[in-house]
């Protein structure tokens, strides 16, 4: 009866096998309230990717705030060797322009949520991004049809160049009226003329920067100015800036402006025949100025006069065809000016000195 007894002791003791669950299934149970563990955040493992392909199929770490974020951008950039020239000049800058197009920020709210805790959800559109980035070698721009000109948003597509010139910030610094200003009252600027506008990026900043003005906008692709006209409606200036289809001054008459800007294609055969992948997504009538560049640029310094009123003035910009422009019309008394991120990529000639 003893030892009858202690078996029966000994089979209460033993708990019941539990059966065994799916992997599949654990991992979806949350952390029991008695676990002191913290659960790990597994950001990646839901990305709507082919797992057999996809990179972040493995778990890439914890990752929970922005700022994580953008390091492992920066990092995979690095590692992929992506090119950067359409609005942001480093990884870092690329980084923070996806991740906050992600997250529906504003460029200036990045900082004040810099260290902000990302969802899971919110985490999976990030890393596709930055995937697709990679992968497609398309520029940022494309992937989120956004860009921002002086904290000015724009829509952009394959249809247009990505803007990314510096004739916006010398709006702002060299036509404000201003002690370094080359103009006088920009209330006083009753026309303006962008020739070669693409998305209509410059003409837009052009009609904020001189409010009383009449802004005509020309290129030569239908297809940009489907996207300007898109650009100037979000903005609401269609009873200030007209868009017109020509080559150069060829449909505006014998219409005259108090300031004409440009930023014509100028790019040479070589630097066409050396374009990154990037570039390559872009329209290659935005970037080819000809054997050496110049065959745009040429024909508007050419022709500029005959559209300037007598006080008036051309703003263009060039790239790195200053030593070509130099050596064809040194008769010419440009006025190369800087930006924060330039040095004599853009000129300025006032009328009467063409």
């Amino acid at each position: 009866m003893a030892k009858k007894a202690k078996a029966k002791a000994a089979k209460k003791k033993t708990p019941a096998k539990r059966p065994a669950r799916p992997r599949s299934a654990a991992k979806a149970t949350p952390a029991s309230a008695d676990d002191e563990r913290p659960a790990k955040r597994r950001v990646a493992v839901a990305m709507p990717l082919d797992l057999e392909t996809d990179p972040y199929a493995m778990f890439p770490g914890e990752l929970a705030s922005l700022l994580d974020f953008v390091r492992f951008a920066v990092s995979r950039f690095a590692e992929a060797g992506v090119v950067f020239a359409h609005g942001t000049t480093d990884p870092i800058a690329e980084a923070v322009f996806l991740i906050g197009e992600a997250l529906h920020l504003h460029p200036d709210q990045f900082e004040m949520f810099a260290t902000a805790r990302v969802t899971d959800h919110e985490a999976v559109g990030i890393l596709h991004l930055i995937e697709q980035r990679i992968t497609t070698r398309l520029p940022a721009a494309y992937l989120v049809n956004k860009i921002y000109m002086r904290g000015v948003p724009f829509y952009v597509d394959e249809r247009v160049i990505v803007p990314r010139s510096y004739i916006g910030e010398l709006l702002d610094s060299h036509f404000d009226g201003g002690e370094t200003s080359l103009i006088g009252d920009p209330e006083a600027v009753e026309r303006v003329l962008d020739l070669c506008t693409g998305s209509g990026c410059l003409a837009i900043l052009a009609a904020r920067s001189f409010p009383n003005a009449v802004v005509d906008a020309v290129d030569l692709s239908e297809d940009a100015l489907a996207v300007a006209t898109r650009n100037v409606a979000d903005h609401h200036l269609g009873d200030r800036l007209s868009l017109h289809h020509g080559d150069l001054f060829a449909p505006l008459g014998e219409q005259r402006y108090d300031l004409i800007i440009s930023n014509p294609p100028y790019v040479d055969a070589d630097g066409m025949a050396k374009l990154p992948a990037e570039c390559r997504a872009e329209p290659a009538m935005a970037f080819d100025g000809g054997d050496d560049g110049l065959d745009i640029i040429r024909r508007i310094l050419a022709e500029a006069k005959q559209h300037l009123t007598p006080d008036g003035g051309l703003l263009c910009e060039v790239g790195r065809c200053r030593p070509a422009i130099e050596q064809d019309f040194p008769h010419l008394p440009l006025l190369w000016l800087d930006s924060e991120d330039s040095e004599g990529e853009v000129f300025w000639i006032a009328a009467a000195d063409l």
